[in-house]
């Protein structure tokens, strides 16, 4: 069993930063990759980015390339998503998700809670 946290979020402005952080727990933490994926309103669950401590190796979401950065932290069940030039429609709650492929795009295994971010134009 592996948990999921996720923290940060908030309200900012178009064209403003934000960060998220994700931190996993458990048994099989530190061998599972960290992603991110996120749901707005009337919209399908998206890939947003992800991180693999094995090779260091990151992806996006052709969306997000070039605004975010996934990043992992010094322990081996942590990684942070900094956002930035957001716009208006990277509203949505956000996932972090723990999974052995954390690019898998058809299922991840653990899921957190999400936590919110909404951007004002």
């Amino acid at each position: 069993q592996v948990l999921v946290q996720e923290s940060g979020g908030g309200l900012v402005q178009a064209g403003g930063s934000l960060g998220l952080s994700c931190v996993a727990s458990g048994q099989a933490a530190t061998t599972y990759g960290l992603g991110w994926w996120r749901k707005a309103p009337g919209k399908q669950l998206e890939f947003v980015a992800a991180f693999h401590w094995s090779d260091g190796s990151t992806y996006y979401a052709d969306s997000v390339k070039g605004r975010f950065h996934i990043t992992g932290g010094d322990g081996k069940n942590v990684v942070y998503l900094l956002m930035k030039n957001l716009k208006p429609e990277d509203t949505a709650v956000y996932y972090c998700t723990a999974d052995p492929d954390a690019s898998d795009l058809v299922r991840q295994d653990y899921w957190g809670q999400g936590t919110q971010v909404t951007v004002s134009s």
